[in-house]
């Protein structure tokens, strides 16, 4: 199910300064144990599923469900940074992410990374920043999102970021289902890369198609 992430951080270089201590402590986490939160959530969902990108699936990874607990969502934003390499950490200047599966995660990130973070919402379909939200000319972001699949979301936010004049130096995300193959144009670093058999609307095996579909995600179809 789970394939080994292509992008990865040295496990065996310190990271965090434990509060008050003088040790250091490493927040990475393995793909089982990743997956083993998203099963102690009930986020592993099995089904008849409609992706946001159109397509269908038996398997659905429910963020929202995983990231409910603020411990937890805690926890995995850290080990999603660890997947950055250090160099690239130290450019980052701000966080964003598109609204609203990577709102949390995006929020939890910045707080990793101790950057503000912002979202971007579509109301009429193409994704903006409001709220009073802006990017300054320059600035290097990093872009957040829950779950990649085609990629198309990931690319239309960072076209929307760069819009802004700000550059996308990386995109994370909590789970890349497109199994390492989607090109996003810029660095990826998911936490855990997937490989659930996803099928075109039309090419649904009969097994899956006489089970009835459901829309899981917050995206209207």
């Amino acid at each position: 199910m789970a394939r080994r992430r292509a992008c990865h951080a040295n496990k065996n270089r310190p990271d965090r300064m434990a509060p008050g201590r003088t040790t250091w402590i490493y927040d990475g986490m393995t793909d089982e144990e990743v997956l083993a939160e998203f099963r102690a959530a009930g986020a592993l969902l099995e089904g008849h599923f409609i992706l946001s990108s159109g397509r269908r699936s038996a398997n659905y990874l429910q963020c929202a469900r995983v990231l409910m607990n603020a411990e937890r969502a805690g926890k995995l934003a850290r080990a999603t940074v660890q997947q950055l390499p250090r160099e690239l950490r130290q450019e980052i200047d701000l966080v964003v992410s598109p609204a609203m599966g990577g709102l949390i995660i995006g929020h939890e990130v910045g707080r990793a990374l101790d950057k503000d973070a912002v979202f971007l919402e579509r109301p009429e379909g193409t994704f903006e920043l409001r709220r009073g939200f802006a990017i300054t000319p320059g600035q290097k972001v990093l872009m957040v999102e829950d779950v990649v699949t085609t990629g198309l979301s990931s690319r239309q936010a960072i076209e929307a970021v760069e819009a802004e004049g700000g550059i996308v130096v990386a995109e994370v995300a909590l789970v890349d289902r497109s199994a390492g193959e989607v090109d996003l144009g810029v660095p990826f670093y998911p936490l855990v890369s997937i490989n659930f058999p996803v099928y075109e609307a039309d090419a649904v095996p009969p097994e899956l198609a006489a089970v009835p579909a459901i829309k899981p995600g917050s995206r209207k179809q």
